[in-house]
C-alpha cells in the first residue's frame, strides 16, 4: 500500500472552488486501477493551505495516474485559476 500526501496552497478567495474542484477529481479517482481512497484536509492554522491524502495499492497505479489525461487538466487548471504555487507531493510505502 503506498500513501501520497499532496500539498497545495490555494489563492485568496479561491478555497472553495479548489474544495469542489477536489470533489470532482475524487470522482474520477475512484474509476482509476489502484486507487484506494482519498480525502481532503484544510490546515486550521493556514488559510488555503491543504492537503490530500490518498491511498493507493502500488506506487506504480500512483504513477499511471500521473500520467493521465484526468492529471494534466487538473494540474493545468490549478496552476491557471487557483493555485499560489506548485504542488508538493510526497510518499510513503508501506514495507512490509
Amino acid at each position: 500500500m503506498t500513501t501520497i500526501g499532496m500539498h497545495y496552497e490555494v489563492k485568496p478567495g479561491k478555497e472553495e472552488e479548489f474544495e469542489k474542484g477536489f470533489l470532482g477529481v475524487l470522482e474520477v479517482l475512484k474509476g482509476l486501477p489502484g486507487h484506494v481512497e482519498s480525502h481532503l484536509y484544510e490546515d486550521v492554522a493556514s488559510v488555503g493551505s491543504y492537503i490530500i491524502m490518498s491511498q493507493w495499492q502500488r506506487k506504480e497505479d500512483f504513477d499511471a495516474f500521473l500520467k493521465s489525461d484526468a492529471f494534466k487538466s487538473a494540474v493545468a487548471w490549478g496552476r491557471a485559476e487557483i493555485l499560489r504555487s506548485r504542488p508538493r507531493h510526497r510518499v510513503f510505502q508501506e514495507n512490509i
